[in-house]
């Protein structure tokens, strides 16, 4: 595959997230609206390999009357050599639980309409470059394929995927429509596939005409969740999609589904083939728990030191409710001598993407971090989880799914975990006692004899 040539010189400062923290401010992660296109970026360049989902797919099909088909292997779907090569180059050797599903409605005949609700690391973006590929014909010197994505920095992650997967079709020519990308106005772009944001992409088609949306076959939105979020995609990509002819493929993937997603699904998908993710049951099965009582953060960091002096610790992640904290913990540490990474939203995406690396390849042993990576971080070495701070949502109230997001970074792949809770007010007491309550799951004090035993099960 050629690489596109019309790639745009764009500034990848790409979070719109960087907020000068004023030391005299405690802000929340809350405040400050972490953006989501950022965690979804974050998401994908800390990625090395497929997550192996432990979510159920459930499936919804147009014609409940169809055979349901499901493969095991990417030579079942009877793919193009030159496709197949991709797939195998890229290192996938068999399909994830989503793409086991999505591919065969996907490259169905006549093609099919899909709504999918896909996590970051399922392999989403591969079903749908390989729906793409399998459908353009190299010959045809055309855009034949439209791709929508939320940010170019988004886009540009699509673009590597379809650049690695169609790197056998020697004509094959990838366009990226963002903004910042001039073309001569009247000109017709010969690029078979066309990846950009939506108000870039509806002038193209409209305005400047360098599209004929006519000739488009397969239509992807990806990313809508995020895509709602920013003011002015969701009707851009409306008013994109009612220019496409009636027989073009239409495929939309989400990682949520609330209300206004499917409100936005449904106008922009007709007659769809759904697939779902049963909500994920995260275990708290393998996961020990513990609150220590503490009265201020002083002794929070004393009772912190003093478990890292009774038993081996591998890796551990240490969540604080404010950047101010965060660093305040972090320098502390160091100066005890510990290897500490520190990870907050002021960061931009690719630095933040640096510091988990580090951990991630263990040359840092403990990472202090906000909210912004308690979804989505898989270490293996990760053996203990301490909440410096419990987290609580924006009015005070217990954030359950944050607490289990968190706590989830140990006692994963089969392993056991420690968590332990970090208690240092009346408040604090109440929130974790509601956390109990919430997951019917009893949360001990820790005392000397667990930390024997701990020790224990960790040699």
């Amino acid at each position: 595959m050629k690489k596109p040539n019309q790639m745009p010189m764009v500034s990848s400062s790409c979070s719109g997230a960087v907020v000068k923290a004023d030391d005299n401010v405690e802000k929340t992660e809350d405040e400050e609206k972490e953006d989501r296109a950022a965690q979804s970026l974050l998401n994908k360049l800390i990625r090395s390999n497929l997550v192996d989902t432990t979510n159920q797919v459930e499936v919804l099909q147009r014609d409940p009357t169809s055979p349901l088909y499901s493969v095991k292997s990417f030579e079942e779907l009877r793919l193009k050599p030159q496709l197949l090569q991709g797939v195998y180059a890229m290192g996938f050797n068999r399909p994830s639980k989503i793409q086991e599903n999505a591919l065969p409605m996907m490259l169905a005949e006549p093609p099919q309409n899909l709504i999918a609700q896909s996590q970051s690391g399922t392999g989403k973006t591969a079903a749908f470059v390989l729906a793409m590929l399998s459908r353009v014909e190299p010959g045809n010197k055309y855009p034949q394929c439209l791709c929508l994505s939320p940010t170019y920095e988004l886009a540009l992650q699509t673009g590597k995927v379809i650049e690695q997967m169609g790197n056998f079709y020697p004509d094959l020519k990838l366009a990226y429509a963002v903004r910042g990308n001039k073309l001569e106005r009247g000109q017709k772009i010969s690029e078979q596939i066309v990846i950009g944001t939506p108000g870039t992409v509806l002038d193209w088609c409209s305005k400047l005409k360098f599209i004929d949306p006519k000739k488009i076959k397969v239509f992807v939105l990806d990313e809508a969740d995020v895509m709602i979020a920013t003011q002015g995609h969701q009707d851009q990509s409306i008013r994109i999609q009612r220019m496409l002819p009636r027989d073009c493929q239409m495929l939309l993937f989400s990682a949520t589904f609330e209300d206004s997603v499917w409100k936005f699904a449904q106008k922009v998908v007709p007659d769809p083939n759904i697939i779902k993710l049963k909500r994920e049951e995260e275990t708290l099965d393998t996961i020990k728990q513990y609150y220590v009582l503490c009265n201020n953060r002083d002794e929070k960091f004393r009772a912190l030191c003093n478990i890292y002096g009774a038993i081996t610790i591998a890796q551990a992640m240490i969540f604080c409710h404010t950047r101010k904290t965060a660093g305040w913990l972090a320098a502390e540490l160091s100066r005890e001598g510990h290897q500490v990474a520190l990870l907050s939203g002021e960061m931009m995406v690719e630095q933040r993407a640096a510091v988990i690396e580090r951990f991630r390849e263990g040359k840092e042993k403990v990472l202090v971090t906000t909210n912004v990576c308690a979804r989505g971080i898989d270490v293996e070495q990760v053996s203990v989880v301490i909440n410096f701070d419990l987290p609580v949502d924006k009015d005070g109230n217990p954030d359950n799914e944050t607490y289990l997001h968190r706590i989830g970074r140990t006692g994963r792949f089969g392993k056991r975990g420690l968590a332990i809770n970090m208690v240092d007010s009346k408040h604090s007491m109440n929130i974790l006692n509601r956390i109990q309550e919430h997951f019917n799951k009893k949360i001990n004090k820790l005392d000397t004899d667990d930390l024997d035993e701990i020790e224990k099960i960790n040699n």
